[in-house]
């Protein structure tokens, strides 16, 4: 144990108050940049038959102007997030609107299918925007306002993608389609002017060296997977460019992996993602994503498809954009709700809760879908329930990351929904397009294909509710200490960085340093990288309570002034934690120069140790987990027991039985 050290804590030096801003103009702006660049990505979806006859080429081709803004986006959302923390906020937030800006007006003066192609392209940048925006809030807003500033920049991709059909069918009937160019186009310039003029910048920057090597890989490999998604059901799910692609993705992602994890300033840190509560999120948000994309397919092709198909209700391009329009409300009108259930119950309860709205909406659906009335009220329940959804997950991302991973962290979960509307999307194709029926001379998918993915759906939101049941175990750490704490740290505005060292100066990957205000708030944490650095942000200069944790190692806390413009000295953790014990034989007597073996339950060795001339052992303390010490004596006595390692030090002792007789040479 480490001795405690008798300093004061220092409370009373004062801390710089965070300039006044206009939250309720923050969080318009920025919703309104989300919604221009969800309208960016739906607008063209209602006009794709048209484009073929417009553009003189093929469907296939066509179809290409929608996959290219996901490529873009899927590729722009994490670097984008990641230079963000990097490099400011506002920063990249402005360049990426820009970029979809530029995207719009090269499309609204192109009429040349590879220019309109780049155009798309580049509106797919703007995809960046959502989790950038949360990050701005987080950093910005009173701790008050943050869920309802989230749930609405949530809501944003979903209110864009229920506005935009009605728009779309609104503009291919009285104006030329290039007019949905101009219109994201002229509204994006405006709000750039807004954003630079309303939106502060953050001071919390992580700099570094920007990760170019595992964005490549990760770019290339989300290519071949969302190409797989995008276009299997065109080239055929067992065509060898499906599968080739598939695998090729598959593999860079495998690569990927073991590359984030030696790179010191990764793109991704997946030592954050890996952790359970962030897998949690992250799997609920491509669960939900699925759902979400499922609810506003299945509810076009309900309106859309003619009657004779025997559910359809034949409505055109037009009147299936107004009766979308409803689900686009609910997210805007649920949006409140939301933090309010999120600032009462905790996120956990509003994830879990809406997750189990979808659920039950979409087996309403499965028995309730005869005419539009029931259509469009099971379409908006589920709107609802994701509405929840969608305004709980960023708080849940942003409880379980560090403040300097907020942008990367939210990054990653967009990424991952949308991974799970490119799902959605492939599933819908793959299945109406294997069930379908012949009725007066054309091919339909059959109400048996519609109903199944009725079902499929519900099942992805009831699991995105199950894997709720383990968040709510998660603690608020930020509510606990409003309930317990006396003062108050404000918001971030300093990033301080540091290296976790052994006592022989390697550097301490996975290392975890917490830092405590002086009243026992916590003000941030930070996860060591490969070389042992770590990150954090503090309001102000002043004195704190650093504690560093790291498995095998004796937790060490010091009471430490931090302050940015001062490089923070090395964290040394001295003592390392061991597995120890005694081996003896049948009589008590101690067994030396023994072989003790610790291997895992599923099979792998861990360590291996000699005992001394008392029969001590001592070994490096492993991660918690069940395994089994296996001892040989030096006469060919064997033994074994299981070892379960939970607590800071573990003894295993081990007595041997009857020496094992010599094999027959």
């Amino acid at each position: 144990m480490v001795a405690p050290t008798a300093v004061p804590l220092s409370a009373s030096q004062p801390q710089p108050e965070a300039p006044t801003i206009n939250s309720a103009l923050v969080v318009t702006t920025l919703s309104l940049c989300g919604i221009v660049v969800a309208l960016q990505q739906t607008l063209l979806l209602p006009l794709l038959p048209l484009l073929p006859r417009l553009l003189d080429t093929t469907a296939d081709t066509a179809s290409w102007l929608v996959t290219a803004t996901l490529l873009t986006g899927a590729i722009a959302t994490p670097t984008i997030s990641r230079l963000a923390d990097m490099y400011g906020k506002r920063r990249m937030m402005v360049i990426a609107l820009a970029v979809s800006v530029l995207g719009s007006l090269v499309g609204a003066l192109s009429t040349a299918l590879p220019l309109l192609l780049g155009a798309r392209a580049l509106q797919g940048v703007g995809m960046a925007l959502i989790p950038v925006g949360i990050a701005i809030m987080r950093d910005e807003l009173p701790r008050e306002r943050l869920p309802l500033g989230v749930a609405l920049m949530s809501a944003t991709l979903a209110i864009g993608a229920g506005a935009g059909p009605p728009l779309s069918g609104l503009i291919a009937e009285h104006l030329d389609w290039h007019a949905i160019f101009w219109l994201t186009g002229v509204v994006g310039i405006l709000l750039l002017l807004v954003t630079l003029a309303v939106l502060p910048e953050s001071p919390v920057r992580t700099r570094g060296t920007f990760d170019v090597r595992g964005a490549v890989l990760l770019s290339v490999a989300l290519t071949a997977v969302l190409l797989v998604l995008s276009k299997g059901g065109q080239w055929g799910w067992g065509s060898p460019r499906t599968l080739g692609l598939g695998a090729a993705g598959l593999v860079l992602l495998a690569v990927w992996g073991p590359v984030e994890l030696r790179t010191p300033n990764p793109l991704v840190d997946l030592r954050v993602a890996g952790r359970r509560a962030v897998l949690l999120v992250n799997a609920a948000s491509a669960l939900s994503g699925f759902a979400m994309f499922a609810n506003m397919l299945l509810t076009m092709l309900f309106l859309q498809l003619p009657t004779k198909s025997g559910y359809g209700l034949g409505l055109d391009i037009l009147a299936t954009g107004l009766w979308m329009t409803p689900n686009a409300a609910a997210f805007g009108l649920m949006a409140p709700v939301s933090a309010l259930l999120t600032r009462r119950f905790g996120p956990q309860v509003t994830m879990l809760s809406g997750a189990a709205v979808m659920s039950a909406a979409y087996v309403g659906r499965v028995f309730f879908s005869d005419d539009l009335a029931q259509v469009v009220i099971g379409a908006v329940v589920v709107s609802i329930g994701t509405a929840m959804v969608f305004g709980a997950l960023p708080m849940l991302i942003m409880r379980a990351v560090p403040v300097t991973e907020t942008a990367a962290a939210n990054g990653l979960n967009v990424l991952l929904r949308t991974l799970g509307t490119s799902t959605a999307s492939a599933s819908v194709a793959a299945v109406a397009g294997a069930s379908i029926v012949a009725v007066g001379g054309q091919v339909l998918p059959s109400s048996q294909g519609i109903t199944l993915l009725l079902w499929l759906s519900a099942g992805t939101a009831l699991g995105a509710a199950l894997l709720g049941i383990p968040m709510l175990r998660m603690r608020d750490f930020e509510a606990d200490a409003d309930r317990g704490g006396t003062a108050t740290t404000g918001r971030p505005s300093k990033v301080v960085r540091g290296q976790v060292l052994s006592p022989s100066s390697h550097p301490i990957s996975r290392a975890v340093v917490t830092i405590l205000a002086p009243d026992g708030k916590q003000v941030d944490w930070g996860q060591a990288d490969s070389e042992g650095r770590f990150r954090a942000a503090i309001p102000a200069s002043a004195d704190y309570l650093v504690v560093t944790a790291a498995d095998g190692w004796q937790p060490r806390s010091q009471l430490l002034h931090l302050d940015s413009e001062a490089p923070l000295p090395p964290i040394v953790l001295r003592d390392r934690l061991t597995l120890t014990g005694t081996i003896t034989d049948a009589e008590g007597q101690a067994v030396s120069n023994a072989l003790v073996v610790l291997t895992r339950n599923t099979g792998e060795t861990v360590l291996a140790s000699r005992s001394d001339h008392d029969g001590r052992y001592e070994m490096p303390r492993p991660a918690n987990g069940r395994y089994v010490l296996t001892v040989v004596a030096a006469d060919g006595a064997i033994g074994a027991r299981p070892a379960p390692v939970w607590e800071a030090a573990r003894s295993v002792d081990l007595t041997l039985g009857t020496p094992l007789s010599r094999p027959a040479r």
